[in-house]
């Protein structure tokens, strides 16, 4: 279940994005990942995966007992959806769409099911900026599955367009990632927008839970519900940070479990 309003009594996600490869491209330790966190968040093939990657990401995440996640983003393998693309918002429902159908084939196949979707790269930094953007591919998804929960960055207009839906959600802050005053994140090509220590980023996302706010690099406070932590699954630190994160949450009493 997910709630309508903030109580931090409740059991706490850990999420990362996966299934990333393509082909004999291997992207990321997934199966050491799928150890540690509790929902993961899988490449539908458009910025990344293929029917493959996306079967054996699965399957490991069934066996294991891991919440499974839609990641749509951009068409743009060769820029991994990082790239900005001016796509008409019909557009971009229909591709939200078409890759949720594929993500929910390929978890059936696997014995599991699409619990959660949340958006890749590019596309969910500017859905957090334009709440209509952001509307238009939330509508997208749950014209395809009403009863999904929709993973949003905490704060941002991701938030406005679920409330404005009414849907299921979760809010979603990140352990290796600065942000900005406004709750967004702070742009990867500036210095410190990723973070790379395990231990840091440990003390302070425990630091963001026990205020029950976003903490920005200026370190202003952003009050805001937060159902899920992310951690990245391609950066050289993945594991570890990930191994860290719930190491130093579980001694300081947080319990974790899927959405």
């Amino acid at each position: 279940m997910i709630w309508k309003d903030l109580d931090m009594t409740r059991k706490i996600d850990l999420n990362s994005d996966m299934g990333e490869g393509f082909g004999p491209w291997k992207m990321g330790d997934d199966a050491a990942l799928l150890d540690v966190v509790t929902s993961a968040n899988i490449a539908c093939g458009f910025h990344a995966g293929d029917p493959d990657v996306m079967a054996q990401t699965m399957a490991i995440a069934v066996e294991n007992g891991v919440g499974i996640g839609a990641h749509p983003g951009f068409a743009d393998l060769k820029g991994f959806g990082r790239r900005r693309l001016p796509i008409p918002h019909d557009e971009l429902a229909n591709a939200v769409a078409y890759q949720l159908g594929a993500s929910q084939a390929m978890a059936r196949r696997a014995g599991g099911r699409v619990r959660h979707l949340k958006l890749h790269g590019a596309l969910a930094n500017m859905a957090s900026e334009d709440q209509a953007l952001a509307t238009a591919c939330y509508r997208g998804a749950l014209d395809v599955d009403p009863d999904i929960v929709i993973m949003v960055l905490a704060a941002t207009a991701q938030e406005k367009a679920v409330h404005a839906l009414g849907c299921n959600y979760a809010g979603e802050i990140f352990a290796d990632r600065a942000y900005e005053d406004d709750a967004t994140l702070v742009d990867r090509s500036k210095p410190g927008a990723v973070l790379h220590d395990p231990k840091e980023a440990a003390t302070r996302i425990l630091g963001m839970l026990e205020a029950g706010a976003i903490i920005a690099e200026s370190g202003k406070h952003i009050p805001c519900r937060i159902d899920t932590i992310c951690l990245h699954g391609d950066t050289p630190a993945a594991v570890a940070m990930a191994q860290a994160v719930r190491a130093h949450l579980t001694e300081a009493g947080v319990t974790l479990a899927p959405l």
